[in-house]
Order: C-alpha cells, then sequence, then structure tokens
C-alpha cells in the first residue's frame, strides 16, 4: 500500500509518518520514496515578490491579454476521455474499497474518500492518499453539505451519503499528442521569467497531475515504469465534471485555511486555500468582488535590500498567481491560483486568497462581479 505525507517540500526522501485515522485508528508505514525531477515542483522562490497594499494599483497589468488558451483547456477537460478497462491492480484495489467501522486505515480507502469528495465539489486539494488537515476540513465541510454533524470524521452515514451512486475514483486516461506540448525548466530569477512568453508547465507529469487533481509524486508512484509519452495508458483519478449553478457568497476562513462557496445561505462547494502571505495576515472584513481575469499577466516587486524593481511576469499555470486572478476592492486583494498546490492551505508568500488551479477555475466559473467575499 502507498502512503503519503502532505508537504510543501519541493523533495520527498525516506519518510516516517503516522496518518491520522478517517475512523479514530491510527496507523504507521514506512515508505522510501526516490523521486526525479519530473515529480518535482520548480525551484522559483516567490518569497522575493512583495506587494504594497498602500499603493492603490493592481497587481495585474490589464494592460495585457492573454491568447493562450490551451492551459485551460488542458484545466477544464472533462471525465468522457477516461475509460475503465484494463485498470491496475491499484486501481481496482481502490475502486472496491468500501469504509467499515473500526477499519485499519489504508491508502486505498483514503484516496477513494479524497476523489468522492473533490467529486462532490468539497475539495482535498492534490489528492496524495495521505490525509491531513485539507483533507479533514474538506470532509467537515461534506457533511454541513448534507446537513449531517460537522466532525471531520467518517462515520455510516456519511460514507452513504458520499458513496451513493458513487462512480469509480481512479480510471485509466491515454496521453494524446496534444498533451506533449513544449515543456522546460524555468528559470529561478523573477527577471528572467519576466523576458519568457508564458509559465508553462515544465512537465507533462506536472501538467496531468493538475488536470487530474494528483499531487505529481503520487502520480508517478502509481503509475511505475511508466514515460508518459503519447499512446500511453495511465491511472489518473475521475474528476468528473466542475460545478455549474453559480455562487452568491464566498467565505475565506482564516482559522482554516478554507475557501465556501454559497448559493444563499446553503454551502455548495468548498475548497482549502491560502489566506493571507508570510509577513502578515489577511485582513477580515466584508468585500466585493471587482473583476475576472484569466492567464493574467502580473506585476512582480522584487525587493533587494532597500531597492526595489518591477517586472512583469507572462501568464502561465506557473504563474505566481497561477491562472486566474479575481481583485477585491481591496488594494492588493484578490482570488488567485498558485504555482504549486503543495503550498495550499499555508501562509502564502503573495496574494490574498490562494487556491489550486482547476479549484479558481471552479470557482471563477460560478461567480460574477460584485459578488460578496468575506474573510473572517
Amino acid at each position: 500500500m502507498f502512503y503519503f505525507k502532505k508537504s510543501c517540500s519541493k523533495k520527498l526522501t525516506t519518510l516516517t509518518l503516522s496518518m491520522l485515522a478517517i475512523c479514530g485508528t491510527t496507523a504507521f508505514a514506512q515508505l522510501d520514496v526516490k523521486t526525479t525531477q519530473s515529480g518535482t515542483k520548480n525551484t522559483f522562490d516567490p518569497t522575493l515578490l512583495t506587494t504594497d497594499d498602500s499603493d492603490t494599483a493592481s497587481q495585474i497589468d490589464t494592460k495585457k491579454t492573454s491568447s493562450d488558451t490551451a492551459t485551460i483547456k488542458s484545466l477544464e477537460k472533462s471525465g468522457k476521455r477516461y475509460t475503465k478497462v484494463d485498470l491496475s491492480e491499484y486501481a481496482k484495489t481502490v475502486n472496491e474499497s468500501i469504509w467499515s467501522p473500526n477499519m485499519k486505515v489504508n491508502s486505498a480507502m483514503t484516496v477513494k474518500i479524497q476523489a468522492l469528495l473533490d467529486q462532490h465539489h468539497a475539495s482535498v486539494g492534490a489528492i496524495d492518499g495521505g490525509w491531513g488537515n485539507n483533507s479533514k476540513n474538506a470532509l467537515a465541510n461534506f457533511q454541513r453539505m448534507k446537513n449531517l454533524p460537522a466532525t471531520g470524521k467518517m462515520n455510516q452515514e456519511t460514507w452513504d451519503a458520499l458513496s451513493v451512486g458513487a462512480d469509480d475514483v481512479l480510471v485509466s486516461y491515454t496521453i494524446t499528442q496534444d498533451d506533449i506540448t513544449k515543456f522546460g525548466k524555468l528559470p529561478s530569477s523573477v527577471e528572467a521569467r519576466s523576458k519568457l512568453s508564458d509559465l508553462g508547465y515544465e512537465s507533462i507529469q506536472e501538467k496531468l497531475a493538475e488536470r487530474f487533481h494528483m499531487r505529481i509524486d503520487y502520480l508517478t508512484k502509481i503509475n511505475p515504469n511508466k514515460k508518459f509519452v503519447a499512446g500511453e495508458s495511465i491511472t489518473v483519478v475521475n474528476t468528473k465534471d466542475a460545478f455549474e449553478g453559480g455562487f452568491d457568497k464566498i467565505i475565506a476562513n482564516t482559522a482554516t485555511n478554507t475557501v465556501t462557496a454559497y448559493q444563499g445561505d446553503t454551502l455548495m462547494a468548498s475548497y482549502p486555500a491560502t489566506i493571507g502571505n508570510s509577513k502578515k495576515p489577511a485582513e477580515k472584513g466584508v468585500y466585493s468582488l471587482n473583476s475576472k481575469v484569466k492567464m493574467p499577466h502580473y506585476r512582480a516587486t522584487v525587493t533587494k535590500g532597500d531597492s526595489k524593481q518591477t517586472f512583469i511576469l507572462p501568464p502561465g499555470a506557473n504563474s505566481p498567481v497561477g491562472v486566474v486572478w479575481m481583485s477585491l476592492d481591496k488594494a492588493g486583494y484578490g482570488i488567485h491560483g498558485v504555482s504549486n498546490p503543495e503550498i495550499i492551505g499555508q501562509p502564502a508568500p503573495i496574494g490574498s486568497i490562494g487556491l489550486s488551479n482547476w479549484d479558481v477555475l471552479e470557482l471563477y466559473a460560478n461567480v460574477q462581479e460584485g459578488v460578496t467575499v468575506e474573510i473572517k
């Protein structure tokens, strides 16, 4: 069985970990994880970037627009391209897992719960088979959606609601030639990045991990000996379709690092988030969503000692604000994507409310300008 630990570390070594039990018990496992560059995120350090909230100038360069739709389309692919034939033994084990009281924690059950929560729009962020705060908060929010006691722990009533009519959570996907676009390691400096035409994915593994809501190292781990080339079938998460229906209120909770979306008083979706930044917390209050931009050009300010330099960074999945920026009516505040979904749930170096690229796209599609956004 596979066990993974939530981490914002760029590289994993031998891990000794304890997984918090979903049903109240604790399991221990040890796993040697050997990752290659294809299983790690880029080395860019966004802590170099600063924002000046006293300046009403936008962080987004609205004079520049992007014609790149390929990245958005890649993230928004529907589940119609999946198949359920020739599944791996691991995929079959996960799909056939059924929760029962007092069962021992195992990664197959954990992955299934994470994927089912994702399908019900209670996102856990990047699915990895490790149970942490993002998963616990997602489970509690799902329970709220179903008017169940929001304990964040699995029980029979919650399992019945989560699994009713459930489809396979791991499926097979055949890599297409369209998936094989130009990849390459991005430079680490802000100045060098500003000279590029886009900040796209560095590897096919990174691209597919985001499309299928997975950590890169988990994707590569459950697809051993795969070369990730066109025509090859791999095991991925069945992400189903994005939410449709609209939200009229958004709440960003700084205590739980979650964003919840409502229709009236009814909770419809939830997302793990980075709220505030590493230099100061987000200012609590009620705001209004001013504007929405896909594939934004980001105005990055680099501070070195007493000097500051400003660079315009091109759009892309590895932009500091990901593939979406939605500004609030407070200077420097916005809801945006992040270049590294592994940091979700922790204070971010920039921005105010950061979500994974796939979650922020779902939110983007369901809110209009003028929607109330509360930070509490």
